[in-house]
Formats: structure tokens, C-alpha cells, sequence
């Protein structure tokens, strides 16, 4: 199966590649992989390298004895590790690499997230490798990202990349769990992500579960919304990266969207993480739905506590499924001495003209148009 034509793409690699044998760092599966940047370099294909394995390089470093290591000496393995990561992969090449390393709340705050789109962009135009990585020796829980197949994804649309590359330790997805039934099958392309695409990535109490698959596609189901070709292939196999340069799919093509979001809609669909809820009435949904923006007079209830700025799901009645996501302009504790008011009452109440979009236009997504 051909792949499609792509000049600008984001290849994840996972921490199993970078330390397969939790001995520090390792050339074992990564030889293949750098051959693949290099030739890509040379034809003049732009490429955003998303590495994990900082922690698992710096295991070698810090010694701790137990299985389940606190969080701090995870920080402090990361944070020696991330140095070694670097120096492994700059080894394989004779171009410069930069080492970017970024937090979810990098990404999700909108000029911070625009500072790295163009550092990103002015690495690529003078021929510099970005090796992207999460912070995790500084990044708190809830900063997170939490994986970086879904950071990868993000990256993916920062960069406006034509194509997502997400290494696996299988040959991409299949309708069972491969390793549990031999002739499972593995599913070449899948032209539209559904819950029974989800389904065969397994969950708590499925079966054919196969380990890290729901967060691939996850990322996938992220890129393709951006109009993102996004691959599942077998980061082990040189063979894989052989089929790649010669234009064959070797493992599972996720089909990208035809019709993508732009950018600031994907940011706040994919990016933000909501701080509450507005419920809102039927009236203010359908001016929604319009185009229109979020007016005080249009708000049943908040919930949740949330600062100006912050992102919000907007729901019509407190019971139904989110209708839109958006940058309110408000704080909770504000809007629940306004809501149900218009501005002029507003104005005659509390003696002055507050703004009268609580969500513009502009910073609303609206979620059953996907």
C-alpha cells in the first residue's frame, strides 16, 4: 500500500526504543531510525523528532531501590537522562539538533503556544533537527501532557505537518491483540476513527487489549481533525523504516480529514483543558450554532471555579452532552452575580458596562460540527 506524497512530518519514538534494556541509553533500534531522518534530511523532507527517554536514560544514573519510584527521583532521572537522550541522538548525525522541551501548560497558554510554533518553524528552515520532548523534570500533574504520542500529535499541528509517524513495538493495529491471537489481522488503513476503533485498543476489562494503543490513537484521532496523515508502524523493525522511504505504508495509515480545523480551532478543541461548565439556555445554543457569540443573558448556571481566560465546555441543560468549548472572558465567581441579566440591566444593577461577550466568536468551538 503507497503512502501519500508528505514534505514535513513528526516522528514519535517511545522510551522502549531509546532504553530497550533499562541500561541507559542505546543504538540497538535507533540506527534504523536515524538512517531514515538522514535520508529525509537529503531529500529535502522536514522532519520534528518527538523523543521520549530521559527518564529511562537517567535510570543508570540515580540508583533507588524498589519498584515504584516517587516522583521526585523520576524528576531527577529525567533531568540527567535528558542530557544523555540528547547526546545519543546528536551523535547520529552531521546537522545540528535543538532540544525543545515544552509543558501542557506551554500549550495550552495561546502566546507561549505561538513562541513555540515559530521556534519550531525557524529551527526547520535552517536545516536544524527539533528533538521534542515533554519537561518532565519540572512539569507539575496537572502541566502534563501525560504521554507523547498525544504530544506528538500537538507538534503535529503546531508545525502544519503533512504526516505523524508514531513508533510502536507492533506492526500498527489490529483487530486482536496480535500477541494473545496469532492470526489476528492488522488493519493496512482506517478511513474514519470511531468507538470501535477505540474498542480495539482495549480498555480495563477488554480482552484483546493491546498495551499504549488507545493514547496512539488518540493522537491520531487529533491529527487527522488537522488534516494530519498519522501512521501506527513498528519502531523495531529496520524493514519498517526501508518500506517508509520507499513510499510503502508498512504499518496502519489513519486517513486524514478533508475537511481539517485551522489551527486556533484545534488549539481549543485539542489543547485546552476546561476549567468548568456553562449551561446555557436553547435560545443562546442556536445563536451558537449561528456563529454568534455567548451573551450574559443566555446563562442558566455556572459550575466549577475558573479564572478570566481560562477554557470552558458550554452545555444546554445540565444534563446534555457539551455542546462547545471555549476562552471565557469572565470568572466563575463573576458570572454568577450576571448570569441571566442583559447588559443594560447589568449596567443599571452594578453601575457600570461590563463586556457583553462572555465567549466570542472567535475563541468558540463548537463540538457536534466535528
Amino acid at each position: 500500500m503507497e503512502m501519500p506524497s508528505w514534505q514535513r512530518a513528526v516522528l514519535k519514538v517511545g522510551s522502549a526504543l531509546i532504553a530497550p534494556d533499562d541500561t541507559g541509553t542505546s543504538s540497538k533500534y535507533l540506527l534504523a531510525i536515524a538512517r531514515f531522518i538522514i535520508e529525509c534530511h537529503e531529500r529535502g523532507q522536514e522532519i520534528v523528532l518527538v523523543s521520549s527517554g530521559s527518564a529511562a536514560a537517567g535510570r543508570k544514573h540515580i540508583s533507588f531501590d524498589g519498584d515504584q519510584l516517587p516522583v521526585t527521583i523520576k524528576k531527577a532521572m529525567a533531568a540527567v537522562g535528558q542530557n544523555d537522550m540528547m547526546a545519543n541522538w546528536s551523535r547520529f548525525f552531521d546537522f545540528p539538533c535543538a532540544q525543545v522541551l515544552m509543558t501542557h501548560g506551554d500549550l495550552r497558554d495561546r502566546a507561549r503556544y505561538v513562541s513555540i510554533r515559530n521556534t519550531l518553524r525557524t529551527l526547520l528552515e535552517h536545516d536544524v533537527l527539533p528533538i521534542v520532548n515533554e519537561n518532565d523534570a519540572l512539569a507539575t500533574d496537572e502541566m502534563k501532557v501525560g504521554d507523547n504520542d498525544n504530544l506528538a500529535a500537538m507538534v503535529a499541528t503546531l508545525v502544519d505537518a503533512d504526516a505523524l509517524f508514531i513508533c510502536s513495538d507492533i506492526d500498527g493495529l489490529f483487530d486482536a491483540d496480535p500477541r494473545v491471537k496469532p492470526d489476528a489481522k492488522k488493519i493496512p488503513q482506517v478511513d474514519e476513527i470511531t468507538e470501535e476503533i477505540f474498542a480495539l485498543a482495549g480498555g480495563t476489562t477488554n480482552k484483546i487489549a493491546t498495551g499504549g494503543m488507545r493514547t496512539k490513537i488518540e493522537a491520531a484521532e487529533k491529527a487527522t481533525s488537522h488534516g494530519i496523515d498519522t501512521y501506527i508502524v513498528n519502531g523495531r523493525k529496520g524493514a519498517t523504516f526501508e518500506h517508509m522511504l520507499r513510499g510503502q505504508n508498512p504499518g496502519t495509515l489513519f486517513k486524514r480529514q478533508q475537511d481539517p480545523m485551522s489551527n486556533k480551532k484545534h488549539w481549543l478543541r485539542h489543547t485546552l483543558i476546561s476549567q468548568g461548565e456553562l449551561v446555557i439556555d436553547e435560545e443562546s445554543a442556536a445563536a451558537l450554532s449561528r456563529g454568534e457569540s455567548l451573551t450574559t443573558s443566555g446563562i442558566v448556571d455556572v459550575q466549577g471555579d475558573f479564572n478570566r481566560g481560562d477554557a470552558v465546555v458550554i452545555r444546554c441543560g445540565s444534563t446534555a452532552d457539551a455542546i462547545g468549548k471555549g476562552i471565557c472572558q469572565y470568572s466563575s465567581h463573576e458570572l454568577m452575580h450576571i448570569k441571566g441579566q442583559d447588559i443594560s440591566e447589568i449596567a443599571e444593577a452594578y453601575g457600570y458596562s461590563p463586556i457583553s461577550e462572555v465567549i466570542e466568536s472567535n475563541d468558540l468551538m463548537i463540538l457536534e460540527d466535528e
